[in-house]
């Protein structure tokens, strides 16, 4: 690939992904011409419309801007586009580089010292707190996320000029994260999953263990405590992290504080204690988070005070344990969870957040694969509601599995108060019933219903 230095015009097959999304809003900011192509039209795309970057939603390579020198060009694709793509293949044809997202994303933060989050969860989360504690620092840092900042109020962090850091997810998914040779590097967790590119959980791991071979020389690597890989494959300085157990960065004194609903701890690192941590955003599966994403932060150089500040005004990313809604008896919370361990993280973070209250989740399945390969596990995670509602599955990529669908899981389900509708039914159904503590689940379009759901609350229930 040429040198990013020397690229003066991007364009983006699949702009409205939020990982392509951030590469774009990165070459805008930074001076190039971006313009590209989206199926589907969305907040993000319209984001990126007002930011001055040019977007269509038709496949048709009479879109694509004809007075870009190729050899100052190149072409970002997403691997979710399909193959007769007629866009995509036109580049194929032309003297114009043709990249992976994954491959771009790498040539990016190779330039500078890499901290990678990888894990088939958390990763969002963990990268964000990472990035809004290095911001508190005087050399700041660079991010590229794979959700919106509250804190930033985008996907991406534009470094200062003098910055060394880059903070990036390392996405498993497709072998992406291989392209990344960070300078730090954390591992949240390998559980199975991506199954259709991967087969089993046992490449998964290879994987993962060819990821942190990729550590440069002299790097570090966090692994939360627990996680099953051979860290003989690696060369960097390992360290460990976790809850509450003994590891090299854990919470001491947990605790949470009923008047805001929000945890306090001491915070243990190698050779000392932060005191007194405070966080402002909720969830138990966030105080995990947080500790992975203190121990990259001290590591990269940041201090106690900094680190400290980071936690306490970190306000969460869009999706991920989202309090939309909220009232003295009634609470409204979205999360991006898909996977049944992600499932299980966020439901088990409310029943400790709120004992005793009645729990509703409507849970939108994601790809015929990922259902086909953990229904049971699926099932398993929605028994710990006390009303679940199952609406239909979201294919993203995929072509049809005969005989998988919602009913898939539906069928497997132990809970007696369970029902599978369409979303527009599933409106009708809020609409009528009381629910104390109401959840919507998956990474499909499922957040197209959070506008609707909001406004039949207020209706409801007042602002």
């Amino acid at each position: 690939m040429k040198s990013i230095g020397k690229i003066k015009n991007v364009y983006f097959l699949g702009i409205g992904g939020i990982g392509m999304s951030a590469l774009a809003r990165y070459f805008k900011f930074s001076g190039r011409n971006v313009a590209g192509y989206d199926r589907t039209q969305s907040s993000l795309t319209d984001s990126l419309q007002e930011e001055g970057i040019d977007v269509h939603y038709e496949d048709n390579i009479r879109k694509i801007p004809t007075k870009w020198n190729p050899s100052e060009t190149i072409a970002v694709y997403t691997p979710a586009l399909p193959d007769d793509h007629a866009e995509l293949n036109w580049f194929k044809n032309q003297p114009i580089g043709l990249f992976k997202r994954a491959k771009v994303l790498g040539m990016i933060a190779n330039e500078k010292s890499g901290i990678a989050v990888a894990g088939t969860h958390g990763k969002t989360t963990t990268s964000t707190m990472v990035a809004n504690m290095l911001n508190k620092t005087a050399q700041g840092c660079g991010a590229f996320l794979g959700g919106i900042s509250k804190n930033f109020g985008s996907n991406l962090l534009l470094p200062k000029d003098d910055s060394p850091w880059i903070v990036a997810e390392a996405d498993e998914f497709d072998r992406s994260f291989l392209h990344l040779q960070p300078q730090l590097a954390l591992v949240t967790s390998v559980d199975a999953d991506h199954l259709d590119i991967y087969g089993e959980k046992a490449r998964i791991v290879e994987s993962f263990e060819k990821f942190i071979s990729q550590i440069r020389s002299g790097g570090k690597l966090v692994v939360k405590k627990g996680v099953e890989l051979d860290l003989s494959k690696t060369a960097a300085t390992i360290y460990t992290y976790s809850l509450k157990d003994d590891s090299d960065f854990s919470t001491l004194n947990l605790r949470l504080d009923e008047a805001s609903g929000y945890y306090r701890f001491d915070l243990k690192i190698p050779g000392g204690i932060i005191a007194a941590c405070e966080m402002n955003y909720p969830g138990l599966v966030n105080v995990e988070n947080t500790v992975g994403a203190a121990a990259l932060a001290w590591l990269a150089g940041a201090t106690a005070g900094e680190i400290k500040a980071g936690i306490a005004d970190y306000l969460g990313v869009a999706r991920r344990f989202d309090i939309q809604y909220k009232t003295a008896h009634k609470i409204y919370i979205d999360d991006y969870a898909h996977h049944p361990e992600e499932l299980k993280a966020f439901i088990n973070s409310v029943k400790e957040l709120f004992p005793g209250k009645k729990l509703t989740g409507i849970f939108q399945p994601h790809l015929y694969s990922r259902t086909r390969d953990f229904a049971s596990e699926f099932a398993a995670s929605l028994d710990l509601l006390d009303k679940a509602i199952l609406i239909p599955l979201y294919p993203a990529r995929e072509e049809p599995i005969a005989g998988v669908s919602s009913t898939t899981i539906f069928e497997k389900m132990k809970i007696e108060d369970k029902v599978l509708l369409p979303k527009d039914e599933c409106l009708k159904r809020l609409a009528n019933d009381e629910n104390e503590i109401l959840l919507t689940m998956g990474a499909g379009d499922i957040d197209r219903m959070l506008g609707p759901i909001v406004n039949i609350l207020k209706q409801k229930y007042g602002d």
